[in-house]
């Protein structure tokens, strides 16, 4: 889970990852060595005994691994990116666990997804940036002027 970061002037951009290794090589490949970047490792108990189906274990704790550069220890979080999947597992069922509203064809998910992120970022208005007026994230980045209608996002395809 991979969680951008804002950066300005200068400073590099920095990501934390969870403590997937696969994330370690990836990082290299993408990025080189122009990244600050840590990971931010979940340390889970033992199973329960009576454990539900399905039901993870306990995290006990975490540890932060500075891995390149000079990351913000204190910056070093997945929560954004997890409250991200979140709303996305929430917003579209071919991201809850067991559906039936799977994508059979990668290129069917690609556009289910380029459809989720162009409405998240252009037409739906979030509450935390409603001040001083309602918009969206593209609005308040400066690269819409207005909320899109989904007529406007349909229109794209044409």
């Amino acid at each position: 889970m991979t969680h951008y970061l804002s950066f300005q002037n200068d400073t590099l951009p920095q990501i934390t990852t969870d403590g997937h290794k696969a994330y370690l090589e990836a990082m290299e490949r993408a990025f080189d060595s122009e990244v600050d970047y840590a990971m931010l490792v979940k340390l889970y108990g033992s199973e329960p005994i009576t454990e539900k189906r399905y039901s993870p274990s306990e995290c006990i704790g975490a540890e932060k691994h500075i891995i390149q550069g000079e990351p913000d220890i204190n910056a070093v979080s997945t929560s954004y990116v997890e409250r991200q999947n979140l709303t996305m597992r929430m917003s579209m069922r071919r991201f809850t666990r067991f559906t039936k509203a799977f994508s059979k064809k990668l290129e069917n998910h690609i556009y289910a997804l380029a459809l989720y992120f162009m409405h998240y970022n252009f037409a739906r208005v979030h509450k935390t940036l409603a001040n001083p007026y309602p918009r969206t994230p593209a609005m308040a980045a400066g690269i819409s002027d207005h909320i899109w209608r989904v007529e406007e996002i349909v229109g794209l395809l044409n």
